[in-house]
């Protein structure tokens, strides 16, 4: 019994700390949701934007408002000129990513899952800026 106690708080200790530095990082006036919004939306270009994410990610449920911040401005980068069964992949992609976490417990799937989301986005949108154009 005492080490499983013992194993909890280790386990909340190094989520603490995983947490704490990530924000850290993060070039936010803060960590709330507002100002890394903003900071999301200031990002130069899709990369930098996803740089911001994974610095002020919450780890939580919080992080769905991020993502989906990212993944507009990825999507500037291409969506415009995917067509056709090229968009259809990218719509599957980002619902593979809905599915993944979807029978899993607790908010850090939620995370998880705004992160695969922009990190598909992310791909496409840097395969657009140096390949030839998208069909």
């Amino acid at each position: 019994m005492f080490s499983k106690s013992c194993l909890a708080g280790l386990v909340v200790l190094a989520t603490f700390g995983v947490a704490h530095a990530a924000t850290a990082d993060c070039p936010a006036k803060s960590t709330q949701m507002d100002d890394i919004i903003a900071s999301l939306n200031e990002a130069p270009n899709c990369n930098g934007a996803m740089k911001v994410f994974e610095a002020c990610e919450y780890g939580a449920g919080g992080d769905t408002q991020f993502g989906a911040v990212v993944e507009k401005k990825c999507e500037a980068d291409f969506l415009s000129r995917l067509k056709g069964a090229r968009r259809l992949v990218y719509q599957r992609e980002l619902r593979v990513c809905d599915r993944k976490y979807r029978n899993k417990s607790g908010t850090m799937y939620i995370s998880a899952t705004a992160f695969c989301r922009a990190q598909v986005a992310q791909r496409y949108s840097q395969r657009a800026l140096k390949g030839p154009k998208l069909r």
